[in-house]
């Protein structure tokens, strides 16, 4: 008779099969700044576009892969996609709240923009630390994106335009570059091997 006792313990090991969320929270991100830093260096006006894609690509998507990336266990990607996702919903609402009827009075100055990017800009300074360990595409992303938050708060203190132009630009490439990380990966998945270099 055999007590419990002799039970061996077993190990169960249980093999991730999702895919990869980091190219849908890259799109998200790269697309809405590209599309916003165009309009940032001058080119058109804000409009209901960007909003649009702040809201459902820069917003809801990068949360969305912020929540696959906490499943995959990682903590950089979870609060990196979460974090930005969530600054999108909050910048059309900072744009949008005073032109609603209850928050006109609520209008943010340029100040107070200004603060609030300035701390965007501290939060990615830290996250680029994050990077070093991380490939060289991101590291590209998280630098231009310090840069620009930097340079869009220091816009907003000084109320230097020309800075905010300069800016959009930066933006542009910020954006272009976590766009084509978005490719690479999707690309170099299905090819399975490196066609586009991280």
């Amino acid at each position: 008779m055999n007590s419990t006792n002799d039970v061996s313990p077993q190990t169960i090991i249980i093999k991730d099969t999702t895919g990869n969320p980091a190219p849908l929270g890259l799109l998200g991100f790269g697309m809405t700044t590209i599309l916003l830093n165009i309009h940032n260096a001058g080119i058109y006006e804000l409009d209901s576009m960007i909003m649009g894609m702040g809201i459902f690509m820069g917003g809801i998507a990068q949360i969305f892969a912020g929540l696959q990336e906490w499943k995959k266990n990682n903590t950089f990607g979870a609060t990196a996609f979460t974090a930005y996702g969530s600054f999108w919903l909050s910048l059309v609402a900072i744009w949008l709240i005073p032109k609603t009827s209850f928050g006109v009075e609520y209008k943010s100055s340029e100040t107070a923009v200004a603060w609030y990017l300035l701390l965007w800009g501290i939060f990615t300074l830290f996250m680029f630390i994050g990077t070093l360990k991380l490939n060289r595409l991101l590291q590209v992303v998280f630098f231009t994106l310090t840069v620009l938050f930097f340079l869009l708060a220091l816009s907003d203190f000084t109320g230097n335009k020309s800075l905010h132009i300069i800016a959009g630009y930066e933006g542009i490439i910020c954006g272009g570059a976590a766009f084509y990380g978005c490719v690479a990966q999707v690309i170099n998945e299905v090819h399975g091997r490196k066609v586009f270099p991280l």
